[in-house]
């Protein structure tokens, strides 16, 4: 039976610097798509402009309750976040041939928002710089309905 050969503490050490060379390389080249990977965010109430190819002619976003876009020329895009989540978006051109595609993720709002936990019911409060109601997806039915009632009469009111 044959003995296997043991290389030397040399060539070893060669070994497990290549190793390392290569396991390095390959979690840099996985960072750097994740960072290209068309991964955009964007705040719940908030807009984001995007450029797209110059040949974009239509954009589909797979779920319109969670972002809404509006094509501008030469590409440009203006996206809005509508609701918590995450939802993808492609670019056509007019032949219909995809150009781009996108992950859009749409996050909660700015960081001046307090909320204030009324056992199961929450309530959300803008405090910028005095603390003023600002209902917010997941907020209690009731205040989420009183307050947008009053926007909604406000906006009416002004309008007239």
């Amino acid at each position: 039976m044959a003995r296997p050969v043991r290389p030397s503490p040399a060539r070893a050490r060669l070994r497990r610097g290549l190793l390392a060379a290569c396991l390095a390389g390959v979690a840099s080249a996985a960072a750097a798509a994740g960072e290209g990977s068309g991964v955009v965010t964007v705040s719940v109430d908030s807009a984001k402009v995007m450029r797209l190819p110059e040949r974009t002619a239509t954009v589909i976003v797979g779920n319109p309750i969670i972002a809404d876009v509006s094509l501008q020329r030469n590409g440009v895009v203006v996206l809005t976040g509508k609701s918590f989540g995450s939802t993808n978006l492609i670019a056509l051109d007019g032949a219909g041939a995809m150009l781009a595609e996108s992950r859009i993720s749409v996050t909660a709002g700015g960081t001046a928002m307090v909320t204030v936990q009324r056992g199961l019911d929450r309530e959300t409060y803008s405090c910028t710089p005095a603390c003023l109601p600002a209902v917010q997806l997941g907020d209690a039915p009731k205040y989420f309905g009183e307050i947008s009632g009053q926007a909604g009469q406000r906006n009416t009111l002004a309008t007239q």
